[in-house]
């Protein structure tokens, strides 16, 4: 048995330990708990505590903390000792069955939106069960829910849940009408493929901008990209190499399924992929990879950037989420399946999903929407603004077989469906397409306008929402019919007829596409700061609540954070740049101008008919850029302060749109000119080659 197979899971409280160290009654009532979603009992809660704890202190653990994920975007923890003092100086390890369902962390220190005041401190962490708790770095990590004193989710995490227990619902609706009554729960499985770049530590360190925003503000594009394809799925350099095993075996240890490693298309750009897991699991290892990938690249003079975009001219950096549906007897939804019946089935559930998607486009652009993410939307390395379905030439011409009421073209290994009234179909349904934003890719829907660093909570409480509401409707239409396959084709016809318009099998990148979507009614948002208000439009409201992901106040108070930390982020960079700009590139180009002006006073004090015009006027040049440098700097600081202060948060996300950004790129293009003709010596900070192309 490799060493890899021994030690999987070993640092995670999973079932299989649980079982071996639980009494068989309370591993059972746990387990039925879980399955039914019904709280813990306490009695249960004390005998699960003692065994995580003395699991826990067998791997080295000497603290607890409730590991929760707080609207930030990253995860939060505070740790205690599992230390209990005696009277006599002695100490006992403790850990009650309290302990491990509640916790009490500062509320107030959190974003809320509104939710909390400064002076409301109180919040709660509450024990997620569905997901294992693991040990890390000597202290065992239970993962949980984070609530207001109010009651209010204050975090990723429980919004998450809930949505997963909204598509579920709905989704055995259908399910029962398709003869399905042994399904008891649907989960919304996900499989999040992680792209980030590698780079030297030290190059980062000397990079104020890699520091404080995760990209470079500056940086004139390095004589070689990625125009060569050379990089992607190439040989790993054995530094690289390193890192990916040191990475791959940590997460093993904690049971993350870390499956597929490969270098991405852009050079020191790199990729990890895991095997499907629920949404719910696969979102609380997505943040822990995350943050050892930070951690692990340490150790080998990494420094890791999870930024969407890092380096202009070279692709920037993705997320794709794969999500399907699948049964608590491990049936895969979106697999059209052998069995005739499967796939009626399978149309039903796609065009749930193609009628949730268009319905509810602006919900999924805005769940990626972030400053970051601006950057690579619609850059030719990206799916666009404009949210489309792809599905393939074959399973489209289903599509269109069952509006135009014939057969499909394709007659090569049709599946027959089983229903009188509905075509046969080819299994094989899809090519692949990498430009479109949301793709169907055989058994699953590939949501491909994720950026990099992005939990991937958001975009999966919005997926599993939307097509919780397609699917009750359509549950309560088919519920009432009198003649089911009857009323599941006319179902079928009127759904996919309506809906055909956010179908689109084409090339993405083509501004050809950006015609057509626009002819189609389609929506294109740009931009963050024009996407995230949607959050709270009133449909929108309309489904959170009625589902019970969100309260009306929580979509509030979401979108005044994503807005908040727009704001914040640009306000960042911003003032970076400024920075940068003020304090090493403008001296540095001022100390190359002074040194030339000296060399050409010198060359014509030596009266030998050396000729300086050359140099003269490349000085003149270089020095009226720097001054185009001085003016941009004010500039840029003027409109800063200008958007800072504006009061009303949506007025302030415009303004950092549609004035300092412009502003900043200005900035940058006369700086990125700037480097093309400063020596080196002189040029202050790591550029692009040295940063991309240097290390080994």
């Amino acid at each position: 048995m490799a060493l890899a197979e021994k030690t999987y899971g070993s640092k995670a409280f999973t079932e299989s330990v649980m079982k071996e160290r639980l009494p068989k009654s309370t591993f059972k009532a746990l387990k039925k708990a879980f399955e039914e979603n019904k709280p813990i009992p306490a009695e249960i809660a004390d005998i699960v505590a003692s065994a995580m704890k003395d699991w826990a202190t067998e791997q080295g653990a000497t603290h607890y903390t409730h590991w929760f994920q707080p609207m930030t975007g990253i995860t939060a923890e505070k740790h205690d000792s599992f230390i209990s003092p005696n009277p006599d100086g002695t100490a006992i390890f403790e850990f009650s069955g309290k302990e491990l369902i509640k916790g009490e962390p500062d509320a107030s220190s959190f974003p809320s939106g509104g939710l909390r005041a400064t002076f409301e401190a109180r919040g709660y962490t509450v024990w997620d069960p569905t997901s294992y708790a693991f040990v890390k770095d000597d202290t065992l990590y239970i993962p949980t829910a984070f609530y207001s004193y109010s009651g209010e989710a204050l975090d990723k995490k429980t919004p998450l849940l809930r949505s997963m227990d909204a598509v579920s619902k709905q989704a055995v609706r259908v399910l029962k009408l398709f003869g399905k009554d042994d399904v008891n729960k649907v989960v919304a499985t996900v499989g999040a493929e992680q792209e980030y770049f590698l780079i030297d530590r030290e190059h980062y360190a000397k990079r104020k901008d890699l520091v404080l925003t995760g990209r470079t503000l500056f940086g004139q594009s390095a004589p070689k990209g990625q125009e060569l394809e050379d990089h992607y799925f190439g040989t790993l350099k054995q530094r690289v190499s390193d890192f990916m095993k040191d990475l791959d075996n940590s997460l093993w240890e904690l049971g993350i399924p870390s499956k597929t490693k490969h270098n991405e298309v852009a050079p020191s750009q790199h990729e990890c992929a895991p095997v499907f897991e629920s949404a719910n699991l696969a979102a609380d290892h997505n943040q822990l990879t995350m943050e050892l990938m930070k951690k692990i690249a340490k150790k080998h003079g990494y420094a890791c950037l999870l930024h969407e975009k890092p380096f202009a001219g070279v692709n920037g950096s993705g997320k794709h989420d794969n999500w399907s549906l699948s049964t608590d007897k491990g049936q895969n939804l979106l697999d059209p399946g052998k069995n005739p019946i499967d796939n009626a089935q399978f149309l039903t559930f796609l065009a749930a999903i193609v009628a949730a998607v268009d319905d509810y486009a602006v919900l999924l652009r805005l769940s990626v929407a972030t400053a970051g993410n601006d950057h690579r939307l619609g850059a030719n390395e990206a799916p666009p603004a404009v949210v489309s379905i792809f599905l393939g030439e074959e399973l489209l011409d289903v599509v269109e077989a069952l509006i135009e009421d014939r057969d499909p073209l394709d007659k090569n290994s049709v599946f027959k469906v089983g229903v009188s009234s509905l075509p046969s179909f080819p299994k094989d349904t899809t090519d692949r397409n990498r430009t479109s934003p949301f793709a169907f890719t055989g058994n699953k829907f590939e949501f491909r306008m994720l950026g990099s660093n992005l939990n991937i909570a958001g975009p999966n409480i919005i997926l599993n929402t939307i097509v919780a509401e397609k699917l009750d409707i359509f549950a309560e239409r088919l519920e009432k019919a009198e003649a089911f396959d009857e009323e599941l084709k006319a179902l079928l016809k009127e759904t996919f007829n309506t809906h055909k318009r956010i179908i689109f099998n084409g090339n993405g990148y083509d501004d050809n596409w950006l015609e057509e979507a626009a002819k189609r009614g389609l929506p294109n948002i740009p931009n963050a700061a024009e996407a995230i208000p949607h959050f709270k439009d009133a449909e929108n409201i309309r489904i959170f609540t009625k589902h019970g992901v969100f309260s009306d106040i929580e979509v509030h108070s979401r979108t005044d954070i994503l807005i908040e930390n727009y704001v914040r982020t640009v306000n960042i960079e911003a003032l970076t740049a400024i920075d940068i700009a003020q304090k090493e590139i403008l001296p540095a180009c001022r100390k190359y101008q002074l040194e030339l002006a000296k060399l050409i006073k010198l060359k014509r004090g030596l009266d030998i008919g050396i000729d300086t015009t050359i140099e003269a006027d490349f000085l003149r040049t270089h020095s009226e850029e720097t001054d185009k440098l001085a003016k941009a700097i004010c500039a840029l600081t003027g409109v800063q302060v200008e958007a800072v202060s504006v009061t009303e948060i949506e007025e302030q996300a415009k303004s950092y749109q549609t004035k300092v950004i412009p502003a900043l790129n200005l900035l940058r293009e006369i700086a990125d000119g700037l480097e093309c003709y400063t020596p080196a010596e002189y040029w202050p900070i790591p550029t692009y080659t040295d940063i991309l192309f240097s290390a080994k």
